[in-house]
């Protein structure tokens, strides 16, 4: 669904992505691990035309979205979920899932709305709350409610579990996995919770220094005797 190839990006002078050549496929879950200052959010914001790029392509169903500006690109099917700032916390969260729905009709976005609480029945009992009162974890699920009011292909997850007790934190892996299962999204995280995510994940791109170090099964990764220790901190049990 994803490619990207030979992908040079950062921010103005900064370099950050060097020859990036990776692919998310139809139906999977991508886990990008690597570690801290390894350009895992970058990636993530030049799919979205946030960054700048120097050299490269990037495909979506075959059609280069290279330069196209962020709201272009999530017309076209493509959501994105940064680690914070992802909902808005000065209005309720009924107020939130109808700015989500802001290119549909008023009648067609109160339906989406009905649907997507039913994926996420918890936020019935707060739609009247200002949604700076959710906790983490409930700020997480508004926020993936919110994308799936405008049906996306393809969810690009920044951090999803990020400041999350560990139990919340396997709460939100698992709304994650179940929207794949039930939707057929696709899915990319960007993770710091690399074990619970690559248990979670279908593949695994190891960035390093802005560079793919590995490519391949997410197990594998999880299992390599050598790179999970050595660039993540996965003890061997």
């Amino acid at each position: 669904m994803l490619e990207i190839q030979e992908v040079n990006a950062g921010y103005g002078r900064l370099h950050v992505l060097f020859d990036i050549n990776t692919k998310m496929r139809d139906n999977d879950i991508t886990v990008i691990v690597g570690p801290n200052g390894s350009g895992k959010s970058t990636l993530l914001k030049t799919i979205m035309g946030i960054t700048q790029v120097y050299s490269g392509k990037i495909l979506f169903n075959g059609t280069n979205i290279l330069g196209l500006p962020p709201h272009l690109v999530t017309r076209l099917g493509i959501a994105y979920l940064p680690q914070v700032d992802n909902i808005f916390a000065n209005l309720k969260v009924k107020e939130n899932l109808l700015m989500a729905g802001y290119t549909l009709g008023r009648d067609e976005a109160k339906e989406r709305a009905k649907e997507v609480l039913g994926d996420f029945p918890d936020l019935n009992k707060y739609m009247g709350r200002t949604a700076s009162m959710l906790s983490g974890g409930e700020r997480q699920m508004l926020a993936m409610a919110m994308a799936m009011m405008r049906r996306p292909k393809i969810m690009l997850f920044d951090e999803p579990t990020g400041s999350l007790a560990p139990k919340i934190a396997f709460e939100v892996l698992n709304k994650i996995v179940k929207l794949r299962d039930d939707y057929g999204v696709t899915l990319v995280l960007a993770e710091q919770n690399v074990r619970s995510a690559l248990e979670q994940g279908d593949e695994a791109i190891l960035l390093v220094s802005g560079r793919v170090m590995f490519e391949g099964n997410a197990q594998e990764l999880l299992k390599h005797p050598e790179l999970g220790e050595v660039y993540l901190g996965i003890k061997k049990t």
